[in-house]
C-alpha cells in the first residue's frame, strides 16, 4: 500500500510528488505516457516560463478563471516560493518582461530533468505507460486506483494531476473529470481559452490579409449591446482562418462566454491601431499630416501611421485611392479612414477546438475543494492540483503559477493526511 499516489506527470503532478515525497515514505507517480513533463517542456516556447514575479494582486488579475480562489493557496506558498524551490535546486532564474521568469539557460528541459532528479533523490517510485482506468472508493473515503490493465493499487490518499483536455500531445485528454464526477465532484462547462479566433469575414477567406502582424493595437470584445467585454492592448496576427497572436489569445475566453450567452452567433471584435487616439484626435492627426505634405500621395504622408497593408486595406474601406494627392481628398473620406484606425470592427464566430487552445477552460468545481490543502470535501483523501480545477489564466506564467502552487499543496497535504491513517485492510 502506498501513502499517496499522484497521477500525471504534468507540472502539478511532479510538483506534488515532490512535495509529498519530502514528507510520506510510499509515494508512487503515475504517468500514462512514456515521459514526464512532456508540457513543461515545450512551455514558454521550449524556454519555460516557471511563474511570474508580480504581485500576489497582479498574478490574480491575470487568472480570471477563478483566480481568486489562489489567494488562500498563496498564503501557503506562492510565486515567490517556486523561484526560492528552483533556485534551491540549482535552477537559476532571470526575469524578463511583464514579470515572466524563465531559466537562465532559457532550456524547459533543463527545468523538467531538475524536478526528476529531485523525485530519485527522494525515492518516488515513478511508473510510465500506466492509464489509470478509474478511482477506487467506498462511501467514506479514497482507496487508490485501477489501471486499465486491471491492477489495483491502494493507497491512503490519490492526488489527481491530470491536466485538462488542451494541448492533448502532452497526454491532457480530459480523462480525471469523469473520475471526480463519479467521487461526488461538478465539472463546470469546459471550453478553450488562450486560442486563436475563426472569421468568416471575406478578407479572412480571401487571405489578402494572412501574416500580417499589427504591434501593440488595442483588441476590444464587445457583447450583443455594443458593450465592451474587455480591451487587451498587445500585438495580434491575421491568418487564413481568422485571428493569433497575444491579444486575440487573451480576448479568446470573452468570446467563448459571450457566444455561450447569445446562442453561438458572431460576436464583434473591434481593432485600435492607434490606442492613445480616439476618431476625432485620429482625424485631427491625418489632416495635419496632409496639410504638412499636401503635394504628396496619401500613402506616403500616412505610412508611418500603420503597417503598409494594413493602411491600403483601410484606404480600400474608406474609399481613398492611395496615390490620390492629400491637398484633393475631402475631409468627410477623412473621416472614415480615422474611424477605421481606431476602431475597425470585424465579426469572429468561434475558437479553434479546445484541443488547439493553450488552456482549458472549466474544470471540478473550486467551491468543492478546500483552499489551503487542496483537499475533495466530497471524497476524504482525494486531492486536486493542476488544470484540472476551474481555474484557468492567460499566458505569461500564470497557468504554471496556479499549477505549481496546487500541486505543491495537494503533495503535501496528502502526504500529511497518510500519516493520519494506520495501515488496514481495505473493503470495497
Amino acid at each position: 500500500m502506498y501513502d499517496v499516489i499522484i497521477v500525471g506527470g504534468g507540472p502539478s503532478g511532479l510538483m506534488a510528488a515532490i512535495a509529498a515525497g519530502e514528507i510520506g515514505k510510499k509515494v508512487l507517480l503515475l504517468e500514462k505516457g512514456k515521459k514526464l513533463g512532456k508540457k513543461l517542456a515545450i512551455s514558454g516556447g521550449g524556454r519555460c516560463n516557471v511563474t511570474n514575479r508580480l504581485t500576489q494582486e497582479e498574478i490574480v488579475k491575470h487568472i480570471p478563471g477563478n483566480g481568486r480562489f489562489l489567494y488562500s493557496p498563496f498564503s501557503v506558498f506562492n510565486n515567490e516560493d517556486i523561484i526560492t524551490f528552483f533556485e534551491g535546486l540549482g535552477v537559476e532564474l532571470k526575469e524578463e518582461d511583464h514579470g515572466r521568469m524563465f531559466p537562465v539557460s532559457n532550456r524547459a528541459q533543463d527545468v523538467v530533468d531538475t524536478l526528476i532528479r529531485q523525485l530519485d533523490k527522494l525515492h518516488v517510485d515513478v511508473l510510465f505507460e500506466r492509464p489509470v482506468a478509474k478511482l477506487l472508493m467506498n462511501d467514506e473515503k479514497i482507496l487508490g486506483v485501477k489501471l486499465k490493465n486491471g491492477e489495483e493499487l491502494l493507497s491512503k490518499s490519490v492526488v489527481l494531476a491530470v491536466g485538462g483536455k488542451a494541448v492533448p500531445q502532452t497526454g491532457s485528454t480530459g480523462d480525471g473529470y469523469p473520475w471526480a464526477e463519479r467521487a461526488g465532484h461538478t465539472v463546470t462547462t469546459l471550453y478553450p481559452t488562450e486560442v486563436p479566433l475563426l472569421s468568416d469575414e471575406q478578407f479572412i477567406r480571401s487571405t489578402e490579409l494572412q501574416g500580417l502582424a499589427l504591434r501593440d493595437v488595442a483588441v476590444s470584445v464587445l457583447n450583443k449591446k455594443g458593450k465592451v467585454l474587455i480591451t487587451h492592448q498587445m500585438d495580434m496576427l491575421f491568418t487564413h482562418f481568422g485571428l493569433s497572436g497575444p491579444a486575440i489569445l487573451r480576448c479568446s475566453q470573452y468570446v467563448v462566454k459571450e457566444r455561450m450567452k447569445n446562442g453561438s452567433k458572431p460576436v464583434d471584435m473591434v481593432i485600435n491601431a492607434l490606442p492613445n487616439d480616439n476618431a476625432e484626435s485620429a482625424f485631427q492627426m491625418l489632416v495635419k499630416l496632409m496639410k504638412d505634405d499636401a503635394k504628396k500621395s496619401v500613402k506616403n504622408v500616412w505610412k508611418g501611421i500603420a503597417p503598409e497593408r494594413w493602411l491600403l486595406f483601410l484606404l480600400n474601406r474608406a474609399g481613398i485611392e492611395p496615390n490620390e494627392i492629400g491637398a484633393n481628398l475631402s475631409n468627410e473620406k477623412v473621416r472614415v479612414l480615422a474611424g477605421l484606425l481606431v476602431s475597425f470592427t470585424m465579426k469572429v464566430n468561434g475558437t479553434q477546438p479546445i484541443e488547439k487552445a493553450f488552456v482549458t477552460g472549466g474544470g471540478v468545481s473550486v467551491k468543492e475543494i478546500e483552499p489551503k490543502t487542496m483537499a475533495s470535501k466530497k471524497k476524504p483523501g482525494l486531492y486536486f492540483c493542476g488544470e484540472i480545477l476551474d481555474i484557468h489564466g492567460y499566458t505569461g506564467g500564470y497557468n504554471i503559477t496556479s499549477a505549481l502552487v496546487t500541486g505543491k499543496i495537494a503533495g503535501m497535504s496528502a502526504a500529511l493526511h497518510a500519516k493520519t491513517i494506520p495501515y488496514e485492510p481495505v473493503e470495497y
